[in-house]
């Protein structure tokens, strides 16, 4: 049985199938991971909206499923998916990478 936090939601790791990149982190809740393993589509929960967010809804930039492994804690998912097109906000393939397709390193400027 999945462990959700008290929120009800479990942090979801988004891996490109093909290449083994990390994309993304999102987060899940029962139903969005229903939605997910439903349709072969990765959707979310958004916490900043407090809803579920079908990724690529908008953009079109969508995220094909092709494997979800759970950890060994079963308090994260590794979604293994085909992107369709770039996957951050920012139009970039990652949500790690600029443009230029460097690694967003912190700095010293950078606190919690």
């Amino acid at each position: 049985m999945l462990k959700l936090d008290a929120y009800g939601l479990i942090p979801a790791v988004i891996q490109d199938a093909a290449t083994g990149e990390v994309l993304m982190l999102g987060y899940m809740n029962r139903e969005s991971l229903r939605r997910t393993m439903e349709t072969g589509d990765v959707w979310f929960y958004s916490r900043s909206r407090q809803d579920l967010w079908h990724k690529g809804e908008t953009s079109g930039n969508f995220l094909r499923v092709r494997s979800i492994h759970k950890d060994c804690d079963n308090d994260t998912l590794l979604v293994q998916a085909s992107p369709v097109g770039p996957v951050c906000h920012l139009e970039t393939r990652t949500c790690f990478t600029t443009e230029q397709g460097e690694m967003r390193e912190l700095d010293e400027d950078d606190t919690v």
